[in-house]
């Protein structure tokens, strides 16, 4: 089984299969617009076609946007297209029933089960997520989204964008806008200069792009949900400069801080995650065969670390990938040994990790230049609705009308005289986290505001911990089955204020 059909994905898949392995790989674009309008899994950020072309106009797009898909299915691999997977496991200390490692599969109709003796994740990398005041209109959206919009799905209806971010990201992204007819307004950096590839800058400076260095954003601003403008400040050691607002007219704010691997499905399945600030925070650890700390599990592309730009980083993928796939058919005695040598020579030496050396104290200015300029009354958490201050001081939801006079004593910095500060404790306490997009938005916010708030370096803050369903999933497709009438009809008395009491 190989997850995630981009550049490592399928170049992992066709490895494998001309080598004589039986390949599935599966990918779960395209995304449904239910899923694109919860910004699951990319920050899309509502900027798509309404309605969406129909789903088989939609899988032409996503074949024609990766030539890959093509050569896969010739050397024999099975693709299996809007397939997302909600679900990894295998038997572990908690868990000896199972008769072999399975994934939970599910389409827009119905999930199931499939066992594998194999797995090679490469499910990329999603955005980084920012906020700000304003940042849960329509409009804001991340680079991965945007690219998706773009490229994939050919879908995007902004017309004019404002780029957070000044590294390779960003400014791959502004160019990519302006190739898709979208009109860049501006390049806004924290930093005091560029940090990505000065040619490309100067090519977007000719064209008009303004260049924001040691500025922020102070707010979006718009009506009916929909961004109109944004407000920028200058900052001076990530606090802002009193008189030194511009606003800028927009329909989008494109997030290019950063991007984070996607490592849930590795998370599931128990293999080891070590933090480098270097690779995108917390990263698979593998060995030089692309091989995770659990045997069957292989990793490759974004998933295993993340690589700044667009172009370098997809041949380092491709060759991970066919890392991943040649040590997969080697481990199942598809490939002898000794013929896999310099082959696997061949590809180590191209599939060095570019990774990107800033890391996280580029992370880190943005959000607190953000904290100061927006205050701590914006949402950390947009799912639960958990503001900045919320999290601080551990306060429960406000919907469920708990607060007290201890909870308002309780905080961050209470809580770290006895113990050390732990994300899941947090998630517990506020809910921050616990929303549909399974903490895709919130959890580095959330992690940067407790390594500030406590002190402590954000590599000791632990990772959330990830629980299936790690894709939003409608409840029919995860149990077809209609309930019974004596279930509809006992319904009601779940929500008596007897059974809240209770429960």
């Amino acid at each position: 089984m190989v997850v995630g059909a981009g550049a490592a994905g399928t170049a992992a898949a066709i490895e494998a299969a001309r080598a004589g392995v039986q390949v599935t790989l599966v990918d779960e674009n395209p995304i449904g617009a239910s899923m694109m309008a919860l910004d699951v899994p990319q920050f899309f950020g509502r900027r798509a076609i309404d309605p969406l072309p129909a789903r088989d106009e939609m899988l032409e797009r996503v074949a024609a946007a990766n030539s890959a898909l093509a050569e896969a299915e010739e050397a024999g691999v099975e693709v299996q297209l809007g397939t997302s997977v909600w679900g990894a496991f295998r038997n572990s200390d908690t868990s000896r029933v199972l008769d072999g490692p399975q994934l939970g599969l599910a389409d827009a109709e119905r999930s199931w089960m499939v066992k594998y003796d194999r797995l090679i994740v490469a499910a990329g990398a999603r955005d980084l997520a920012m906020s700000f005041p304003g940042s849960g209109m329509a409009g804001v959206m991340g680079a991965n989204g945007a690219h998706a919009l773009m490229r994939r799905y050919r879908t995007l209806t902004s017309r004019r964008m404002v780029v957070l971010g000044s590294g390779d990201l960003g400014l791959n992204t502004a160019a990519m806008a302006q190739d898709s007819g979208v009109e860049v307004a501006a390049v806004v950096d924290v930093s005091p200069s560029v940090r990505g590839d000065e040619v490309l800058m100067s090519r977007l400076r000719a064209t008009g792009v303004e260049l924001c260095m040691s500025h922020t954003v102070k707010e979006a601003v718009g009506s009916a949900g929909e961004i109109e403008s944004v407000v920028l400040v200058e900052i001076d050691d990530c606090q802002p400069v009193a008189g030194t607002e511009k606003v800028i007219a927009a329909d989008a704010v494109c997030l290019a801080i950063g991007l984070v691997p996607n490592v849930e499905l590795l998370g599931l399945l128990g293999c080891d995650l070590a933090f480098a600030s270097e690779r995108g925070g917390w990263a698979p650890v593998h060995d030089d065969r692309m091989r995770t700390s659990v045997d069957a599990v292989f990793v490759a592309g974004d998933a295993a670390g993340f690589h700044d730009g667009m172009v370098l980083d997809a041949e380092i993928a491709r060759n991970q990938g066919r890392l991943a796939g040649l040590a997969a058919a080697e481990s199942l005695g598809a490939i002898d040994r000794d013929e896999t040598l310099a082959r696997r020579s061949e590809l180590q030496a191209a599939a060095v990790d570019a990774t990107s050396a800033d890391g996280h104290s580029a992370w880190q200015r943005w959000h607190r230049s953000l904290v100061n300029a927006g205050g701590m009354n914006v949402f950390a958490c947009p799912c639960e609705e958990v503001t900045r201050a919320e999290i601080i001081g551990l306060q429960p939801p406000r919907y469920l009308g708990l607060g007290s006079e201890q909870a308002s004593r309780r905080s961050l910095r209470t809580q770290a005289r006895n113990n050390p500060v732990n994300a899941d404790q947090v998630k517990r306490l506020t809910r921050a986290g616990m929303g549909h997009c399974q903490g895709r938005l919130c959890r580095e916010q959330v992690s940067l505001l407790l390594a500030e708030e406590s002190g402590a370096d954000i590599a000791d803050i632990p990772v959330m911990s990830y629980r299936p369903p790690v894709r939003p999933l409608p409840l029919r497709v995860m149990w077809p089955h209609d309930e019974p009438e004596q279930v509809r009809s006992e319904w009601p008395k779940w929500f008596s204020p007897t059974h809240r009491v209770l429960g």
